[in-house]
């Protein structure tokens, strides 16, 4: 295997849910494609409306992660559930980072276990981001 990269589904909301990860992650989407890029047969049927929602977008993590996502409008998926069926686990370098991203991730969004020490790690929490999302901050304790 060569890589895996988390790919987040959205209900119209990438742009805004990227431009947020942009400021925690200190990082700069690489590329954005919207569903009116793909040319005249490309838009998959959809409305004229939803050619403008983003069809994929990346944000560099770490050299070898990419956070991805998409909008999926209701006419390809009516039944889409937006979070709550995975958690990205972030295994940072420090405290620090630890705190940070956590308080970052938590703003707008919700804890679902405060950042604290543990008997498997140095720190541990769980938050739900805004859009849905959640992510697992650790700090090993080996």
């Amino acid at each position: 295997m060569k890589a895996v990269h988390p790919y987040l589904l959205f209900r119209g909301n990438t742009a805004e849910a990227f431009e947020f990860y942009e400021q925690v992650f200190d990082s700069k989407v690489m590329g954005t494609m919207h569903f009116r890029d793909f040319g005249e047969d490309g838009g998959m049927g959809l409305a004229e409306d939803e050619l403008d929602l983003i069809a994929n977008t990346a944000l560099p993590l770490t050299d070898g992660v990419l956070l991805m996502g998409n909008d999926v409008p209701a006419s390809m998926d009516p039944d889409l559930r937006v979070g709550g069926n995975v958690q990205i686990t972030l295994d940072v370098e420090d405290a620090a980072e630890a705190h940070r991203l956590f308080d970052r991730l938590a703003e707008g969004g919700k804890k679902r276990q405060e950042l604290t020490q543990t008997s498997f790690a140095e720190l541990y929490g769980e938050v739900t981001d805004r859009f849905g999302t959640s992510w697992i901050i650790i700090l090993g304790s080996d």
